[in-house]
């Protein structure tokens, strides 16, 4: 079932130039079922690789734009008098889909960006005291504007927590953007054709929870963790959940590069996507210009590598 997963890759590569490793993240996170947090200046192609990832697994793709006035039942849905039935009914909101787009996560208040939590976590939401469970595969990639802007809600911790993954969506370079000039019609058409089904990916995510990931490993893991939050640079490190999405992030990547175990080149090549948003500085630090992708990559030179 990788070679699923593989074509999906392969299939979106047809109108994304270059980014070849944001898709591999991306793939990531679906197989490990872990939410995204996609940070990158406007214009840089965010939702039109969501929607496109979307459309090559054969998932059903929704966006929600957050804007300052929206309400949690905007997302979630809510119930409504059917005149006709006299009769109350649950109507679903557009978190009801396989891959969600929340656009500028951080324009909307805390009690709007808190309508996300149970969907993230439990993969259910709950309307008028019926809990529905939400279709599966479920991903949500969030975007954000720069924090401080006119109309910007910090995320909570909490939040931010939620997110398995953060991954970086740079601008292209230069021969990449004149290849996308020479390819803006076929772009904007979307020819993406389904390679996959929901129901071949389930399988998939079901394959790679069998990657072995030995006792070594899984300490190394941790003690990569442990490593961050005895930093005398950090604040407060990261939660039990990088240890969690460590381990399943490098199981995911095994699995995709065709092997039956986990290696610690898997743990490094995850690490930063999964640890640097968990990472909060002291203000002296900051001030300093200290970030937290330093603070990873010293933790990955520094903690001793299993031999086995």
């Amino acid at each position: 079932m990788n070679r699923v997963i593989n074509k999906i890759v392969s299939e979106v590569s047809k109108i994304i130039v270059g980014k070849s490793d944001l898709l591999e993240k991306l793939a990531i996170a679906t197989i490990s079922e872990g939410h995204v947090l996609l940070e990158g200046m406007p214009g840089s192609g965010k939702t039109i690789i969501a929607k496109a990832f979307a459309r090559a697994m054969g998932g059903e793709f929704k966006r929600i734009q957050m804007t300052p006035d929206l309400l949690p039942a905007d997302i979630v849905g809510c119930a409504v008098y059917n005149m006709r039935k006299d009769s109350w009914e649950i109507r679903r909101g557009p978190i009801f889909a396989n891959v969600v787009l929340v656009d500028e996560l951080n324009r909307a208040p805390s009690r709007t960006q808190s309508a996300l939590l149970e969907a993230m976590q439990e993969k259910q939401v709950t309307i008028e005291g019926e809990t529905m469970p939400l279709p599966r595969p479920f991903l949500v990639l969030a975007t954000q504007i720069y924090t401080g802007g006119e109309g910007t809600y910090p995320l909570t911790d909490v939040q931010i927590d939620r997110f398995a993954y953060r991954i970086e969506v740079s601008y292209p370079d230069v021969d990449e953007e004149v290849e996308l000039l020479s390819r803006i019609d076929y772009i904007d058409e979307m020819n993406i054709e389904p390679v996959a089904s929901p129901k071949e990916v389930s399988l998939a995510i079901s394959e790679a929870k069998k990657v072995k990931v030995s006792e070594p490993v899984k300490r190394y893991i941790v003690s990569l963790v442990s490593k961050l939050r005895s930093a005398e640079e950090i604040k407060w490190g990261p939660s039990p959940r990088a240890s969690i999405w460590l381990y399943k992030g490098s199981r995911s990547l095994a699995y995709m590069r065709g092997r039956e175990y986990v290696i610690p080149d898997d743990v490094k090549d995850v690490a930063l996507m999964v640890l640097s948003h968990r990472i909060r500085l002291k203000p002296e630090y900051e001030v300093e210009g200290v970030t937290p992708s330093e603070l990873v990559e010293r933790a990955l030179r520094e903690v001793e590598v299993p031999k086995a």
